[in-house]
């Protein structure tokens, strides 16, 4: 039917009726668990997003400032000295390392940039001219690396928890608007059909009882009945002559 109740199809019992009650405690459980869930992530979702904001803010000042300082360098070199940087490098120094974070069971991967130990590359690069400027370029870019690793990082964190939250919110959706909703009505069509149950049996116990008494009834009459019958013949029995040879009055016979 289109107007019946969404519920489970269950036999009513009470071992039915114990199973969806268990049922509904723990989607309750499970409702109330996965909604704290949900607003710690949501919490930590909108620090990130604060965070991102700000490290774009942060990027772009420190990009600006990493091209005006290229800009110094070519003009006190009086050129172009990527060629130079390039036969210079023997290993990268710049490293990212990665480490997890746990937020409410979700693992969030962290970026983290550290500079190894050993000889400077670039010791004699701008050796001729333009070594400060040289080198405060590449102190400016190495500060604008972080930043972008640091905004690469918050970004990752960023794409994982917005699919998390998604999945999280739907399933407190699920459980709040479909799960428990049927298994009360699942509940309330159990206890209703127990109770028809019980008022079916509680009138058939009625009856049966009405007859039982009837029929006790009836049997004490017979009972009485009996005994007053036997009693009327005791009585009548003990009314004639005590003497059989007592002499009797004889009723005229006319011929």
């Amino acid at each position: 039917m289109s107007g019946a109740p969404d519920r489970e199809a269950v036999f009513p019992t009470r071992q039915s009726l114990g199973i969806m009650k268990a049922k509904l405690k723990g989607a309750e459980t499970g409702h109330s668990l996965l909604k704290r869930k949900s607003e710690a992530l949501t919490k930590r979702f909108r620090e990130i997003t604060r965070r991102i904001d700000e490290a774009k803010r942060k990027m772009g000042r420190v990009m600006q400032i990493a091209s005006f300082s290229l800009a110094e360098v070519t003009y006190a070199v009086g050129g172009d000295i990527g060629y130079q940087i390039q036969e210079s490098a023997r290993s990268a120094r710049f490293r990212v390392r990665t480490k997890q974070e746990n937020v409410s069971g979700v693992l969030l991967p962290a970026f983290e940039s550290y500079v190894t130990e050993g000889n400077n590359d670039f010791g004699l690069t701008g050796l001729g001219k333009g070594g400060q400027q040289v080198q405060r370029c590449r102190e400016t870019y190495a500060r604008a690396v972080e930043a972008l690793v640091e905004l690469a990082s918050l970004q990752t964190a960023f794409v994982i928890l917005d699919e998390v939250i998604k999945v999280v919110n739907r399933r407190v959706n699920a459980i709040e608007h479909v799960i428990i909703p049927r298994t009360e009505n699942t509940i309330k069509y159990i206890n209703s059909e127990l109770d028809e149950l019980d008022r079916e049996e509680f009138y058939r116990l009625k009856k049966v009882a009405g007859k039982k008494q009837r029929d006790t009834a009836a049997a004490d009459a017979e009972i009485k009945a009996k005994k007053a019958a036997r009693a009327a013949e005791e009585k009548g029995d003990t009314s004639g002559p005590g003497d059989l040879l007592a002499a009797e009055e004889d009723n005229d016979v006319i011929f």
